[in-house]
C-alpha cells in the first residue's frame, strides 16, 4: 500500500478510536452503571460534560473530512500520482487531524485553543488543496 492509502486508513481508524474514546466511553459507562437508559441520548439536545460535547463535534469533524481525503487518495491511486511531496502532505493531513481532535477534546475552547485547533485544520485544508493541484498538474495534460 502507498503512504496516502496508509494515511487514509489511519484517518479512518482515528475516527473510530475518537468515537469510542469519547462518545462510546461516556455513553456506555452511564448505560452499564444504570445512570442512563440506552435510549436517553438524543441527537437533538445538547447534554453531557464539556469534553463529551467536544468529542461529539470532533468526531463529526472527522466524518466530514474523511470522504474528502478518501476522494483525493482515490484520485492519487487511479492517476498513479505519487512522490515524496504527496507522501509528506498525506502524513501532514493525518498528523494535523489527530492533533486538531486532541486539542478539541482535551482543552476548554478558549480563543487560544480554537486558534491552535484552526491552525491544524488549516494544515489539512492546505494539504488537500496542494494534493488536488498536484493531481491536476500531473494528469491535466492526459485528458
Amino acid at each position: 500500500m502507498t503512504v496516502p492509502v496508509w494515511m487514509l486508513l489511519g484517518f479512518a481508524a482515528w475516527t473510530v478510536v475518537l468515537l469510542m474514546a469519547t462518545v462510546g466511553i461516556y455513553r456506555w459507562t452511564r448505560i452499564l452503571t444504570g445512570t442512563a437508559r440506552i435510549a436517553s441520548f438524543r441527537t437533538d439536545q445538547i447534554e453531557g460534560a464539556g469534553w463529551y460535547q467536544r468529542g461529539i463535534r470532533a468526531h463529526a469533524n472527522c466524518i466530514e473530512n474523511l470522504p474528502v481525503f478518501g476522494a483525493i487518495v482515490l484520485a492519487l491511486q487511479v492517476g498513479n500520482v505519487a512522490g515524496t511531496i504527496v507522501d509528506g502532505l498525506s502524513i501532514a493531513i493525518l498528523g494535523a487531524r489527530i492533533v486538531q481532535s486532541l486539542v478539541h477534546v482535551c482543552f476548554v475552547q478558549t480563543d487560544a485553543m480554537v486558534s491552535i485547533r484552526f491552525g491544524f485544520f488549516s494544515v489539512q485544508i492546505v494539504s488537500f488543496i496542494c494534493l488536488v493541484a498536484i493531481i491536476v498538474i500531473k494528469l491535466g495534460g492526459s485528458a
